[in-house]
Parts: structure tokens; sequence; C-alpha cells
């Protein structure tokens, strides 16, 4: 069942009432954490590579994850996806010369969007936040929330878990379910405000309000945030696809990493040397400390916990979310003051029109392929 609303932007959101009963548990469960967490923490911008084929209509792809924190960062993904493609699905020497080129600009310019063969490449930009409660408390997993039946902790367990925007479509006329209606006709008016902010930012962000008045909700990720006594929540790990990943990531951390961060366990140490085997073994005069780590892990192995607290730092699997402004032209790209770490550069190695791999450096009076 299907209902369009209009906005204050005058954009339809069609709204779809679940009836599955899967569908209104999950929907229930938004509610009861609608009520609970009545505040939202902004972190700042996320950005990937979306694409537009000449058949798609008004939906677009994502090629490259939103999850990266500069817009260079975008860049060097879709160099990467396009010299791939040159390289292993060219059809014709011709195919390869137009892939080539593409990849060329992105290796000196800082390119927002190309056209290559036909598809549409955009940078584009997402904004991450989290709910918050009343006491600052950033939300956790839902029991709605997808869970693997059979948890898997294995070392190569990473590998083979969902990617972040794995085959995603973005289409702004997707059914919405009433709760997801409403959120995102409450985020199409979020902007930054404060002082905080500086002057070309806070311009960007109510310029963005007019020239991309609609907003789109991606799926939910998850990631690790600690906080030490009375200090805000920090990041302690990328984005994950599910709850169960942030998890594994966590406990990776908390027997392998954080020990040989403070000195517990060499950082040359074999790679299956962790808190676990050397309290096995009681041969290090830190067990006693390394004993708090294992244990912790193991309490996060053991079940569905969402915190954890060692030698007074509190570890949480936070719910995180992410909007991407929407306009009359598709999602919106960087801004002008979006700031770029890095710089564009060579990242793979020569590749001529017939597919041949160069490794050695051209010669002075060579001219690139």
């Amino acid at each position: 069942m299907s209902d369009e609303g209009v906005g204050p932007a005058g954009w339809p959101v069609r709204v779809r009432v679940p009836v599955e009963p899967v569908e209104a548990a999950r929907e229930a469960d938004a509610a009861d954490a609608a009520a609970r967490h009545r505040a939202l923490a902004v972190r700042g911008p996320l950005f990937g590579v979306a694409a537009q084929g000449k058949d798609d209509g008004p939906r677009w792809r994502v090629v490259v994850e939103v999850t990266h924190s500069c817009p260079q960062q975008a860049r060097d993904g879709l160099n990467s996806l396009l010299w791939f493609r040159a390289k292993d699905d060219a059809k014709s020497p011709a195919q390869r010369r137009a892939l080539l080129a593409a990849v060329a600009r992105l290796e000196k310019e800082y390119v927002d969007e190309l056209t290559v063969l036909d598809t549409r490449y955009r940078v584009v930009r997402a904004e991450e936040y989290a709910a918050v409660d009343a006491h600052g408390d950033i939300e956790t997993p839902r029991p709605t929330d997808p869970e693997p039946l059979t948890p898997d902790w294995s070392p190569g367990a990473g590998a083979r878990s969902p990617r972040v925007d794995d085959d995603l479509v973005l289409d702004p006329a997707a059914p919405l379910s009433p709760l997801q209606a409403a959120e995102r006709l409450s985020l199409r008016s979020l902007a930054y405000t404060g002082a905080r902010f500086p002057g070309p930012v806070l311009r960007d962000s109510a310029r963005a309000l007019e020239t991309h008045p609609d907003v789109l909700l991606l799926p939910t990720t998850f990631l690790v945030v600690e906080r030490s006594g009375t200090e805000h929540w920090t990041p302690g790990s990328g984005l994950q696809a599910t709850a169960h990943d942030a998890r594994r990531t966590l406990a990776f951390a908390l027997s392998r990493l954080e020990p040989r961060r403070r000195g517990l366990i060499p950082f040359d140490a074999e790679r299956d040397v962790d808190a676990h085997t050397v309290v096995a073994e009681n041969t290090s005069p830190a067990v006693g400390e390394l004993a708090m780590f294992a244990e912790a892990a193991e309490r996060l192995r053991a079940g569905r916990l969402d915190q954890v607290e060692v030698h007074g730092t509190v570890s949480r699997i936070a719910r995180v979310r992410r909007l991407l402004r929407w306009g009359p032209d598709g999602p919106e790209g960087p801004r002008p003051s979006d700031v770029n770490s890095q710089e564009p550069q060579v990242l793979h190695p020569r590749l001529d029109e017939d597919g041949t791999v160069h490794f050695e450096q051209p010669a002075e009076d060579e001219p690139p392929s």
C-alpha cells in the first residue's frame, strides 16, 4: 500500500505502510528508538562515488562506498575502479582509451564529475550522524538490525562480510515506511549552525538547502566509539555494514591492537600473538593487564554486547546513519568548503590501449598511453 506525501520543499515522498511481521517489528523498534533518542550528533561529511547510466532514469548506483573522509579519497577510489575496468573489462582498444583518459584526468585534477562510455560518475557527499539520548549517549544497535545466525569470529571473517553500500541504488522515488518518511522529511532542513563552523562552511550548508532541497537516507552502518572519563565519544573504527562486524573489529582491537599500542605486546610480535595467547602462556609481567583485554574480548564473543570497559575506556558499538542531499540533477557533490587531505596522484602502473601493464617507468621522451 502506497501513499504520496509532499514535504516543505514540494518534493514528493512515497509512503508504504508495513504489512509483513518483520517490517512491522522493525517499524515498532524505530518508534521506540525515536522516543529514547530525541537529538542528533552530526559528525561531518563523508564521500563516495555514484554512477548513472543512460537508461537509469533518476536513479544512481553507488560504485565507491560513501565512507571516505575527504573528496580526494573518493576520487582515488574512482581512479582505481576505472583503471581495473580498463585492464579487465574493456571490450576494445577504443573503450580502454576512453577509460584511461578518465584515469589520466583523475591522476592530475580534482575531478568531481565525468562521463565515460555513456556513464556519469559523480563524487557524492553525505552527512554522518547518530541519535543520542538525554545523557548524550549514542544509540546502539536495535533488536531488529540484521545479525548473523551464527556469528563468525575467525580472522578471515572480515573479507567475507557484506560491504558498506554494496550494490546500493539511490532512488528518490523508492517507497519508505512511515517512520523513514518522517525522518527524511524532518532532516530536509538539517544545516550547520554555530560559531564553531567557519563562515564558508555555514554559507555552503545554507546554500545546499536551496540547491539540493531533498535528502535520501543511506543504509545504517555501525562503528566503534570510545570515551574515557567525561570526554566526548570519539570514533574507534571505520564504518561497518553490520553490528557484528563492528563487534568483531572491537574484539580484534582489544586482543591485538590495543595491547601493542600500550606496549604490553611488542609491535613486531608474530601476528597470532594476542592477549589470549600471552595470558595462556603466563610469561609476561603484564599478564594482569592483558587478562583484562582478553576477558573483554571474550565477553564480546560470548554475547551480543554493545559496550565494554577496559582500563577506564568505554568502547561502544554505535548505530550510525547517513543522509545524502538530493537536487534536480541528483545527489549533491563536494562543497567548495570541503577540504581535501591529499592531492591527486598516480595510483597504478601504466596500462596501454592493448591491455598490457608496464611496470617500468616510461622514458622521458615517451608519450603517455
